[in-house]
């Protein structure tokens, strides 16, 4: 068994049986001392169009010998009921009854398409329907109601039996080179320029659907939060501590819908960022009217976090006034939160 960590960065990593770190996009990126997806048969320098695909890439042209092949990230990885880190015992046990494991499917609040639409450019979707049309057109049926239904795998993470692992990349990878004839990344940002590997999260339900494979949902820990959405994080708090409250406001807004991906649960794991929001809007109304507020007990985003949080508790429990006596409550961040109090 290998289940490889695909990593772009240097990071501290599970050291475990069967774990093996693989450093995509190697062939422009810095030697980080993993194993890099480089050498052979590859796509490594074309890793800023498929991002995690090169790795993908790399092990369906230069894995040999493994009879089990699986795909984690550096921050996410499948989990034992208990939450540990997924065994090697318990794969081999697994795939004698299924045919791969997967994560424990999403669920959006659209399909599939409509959420590619909405993020991204939608003629690049449809550039992949076509090259399904033309290459395996025995699955265009099931690739059109994959993609009007709003559950699926995500991040392309899975754990699969070696025959199944290289018929899913011989498949997976014909239709996104025949869809790169049509698709056009020029006047992309780096962020969309990684078409390929969005385009490619629906496609594992596509395949295990089509082939009738039996999938064993299993879920995913995580060890970090994302990058960006920490590197959010620190200049929102930065420019609080500098009163700079506008600013804040539009580089959260304007970074969001540059990035939105940071928002995604997978990313903000602390599920902080859409409470920062509501914390910039109730500053700013604040201060615009010249009430008393948040900003009066605290400058520090963690303890604005926290204070939102006692605050909205104490709304819910009805103890509203006793929270009033410790913080400054106004009538905008009670009205903010009332109609918020899911996040």
């Amino acid at each position: 068994m290998k289940i490889y960590i695909m990593t772009h960065m240097k990071c501290e990593l599970p050291i475990a049986d069967g774990y093996v770190p693989l450093q995509v996009g190697r062939a422009i990126g810095q030697d980080l001392g993993y194993t890099g997806d480089h050498t052979g048969d590859n796509i490594s320098d074309l890793n800023p169009l498929f991002g995690e695909l090169t790795g993908l890439y790399w092990i369906w042209k230069n894995d040999r010998d493994s009879d089990i092949i699986g795909i984690n990230h550096y921050r996410r990885f499948f989990a034992e009921e208990d939450g540990e880190l997924l065994r090697q015992s318990t794969v081999e046990e697994t795939l004698k009854k299924y045919d791969l494991i997967a994560p424990v499917q999403m669920v959006g609040e659209d399909s599939h398409y409509e959420t590619y639409k909405k993020v991204h450019n939608s003629e690049d979707m449809d550039a992949v329907r076509a090259a399904v049309k033309t290459c395996y057109p025995q699955y265009l049926d099931t690739f059109d109601a994959v993609m009007n239904t709003k559950e699926g795998y995500y991040g392309n993470l899975c754990v699969m039996k070696r025959e199944v692992y290289m018929s899913y990349c011989e498949w997976l990878f014909t239709i996104l080179f025949e869809a790169s004839k049509q698709i056009d990344v020029s006047g992309y940002d780096a962020y969309h320029k990684r078409v390929y590997g969005f385009l490619s999260e629906p496609m594992l339900k596509v395949f295990t659907v089509y082939n009738d494979l039996k999938v064993k949902e299993m879920p995913v820990i995580y060890t970090s939060e994302k990058a960006e959405t920490k590197e959010l994080k620190a200049a929102i708090g930065q420019l609080l501590r500098m009163g700079q409250i506008e600013e804040a406001d539009q580089l959260y807004h304007e970074f969001v819908a540059l990035r939105p991906d940071v928002r995604l649960p997978a990313s903000d794991i602390r599920r902080e960022l859409p409470v920062i929001e509501m914390i910039l809007y109730i500053i700013k109304m604040e201060k615009e009217y010249g009430v008393e507020g948040m900003y009066e007990d605290s400058q520090e985003l963690s303890e604005l976090i926290d204070n939102f949080r006692k605050i909205k508790e104490e709304i819910i429990s009805g103890k509203c006034e006793e929270v009033s006596k410790e913080l400054h409550v106004s009538e905008i961040a009670r009205q903010v939160i009332l109609q918020n109090l899911d996040y």
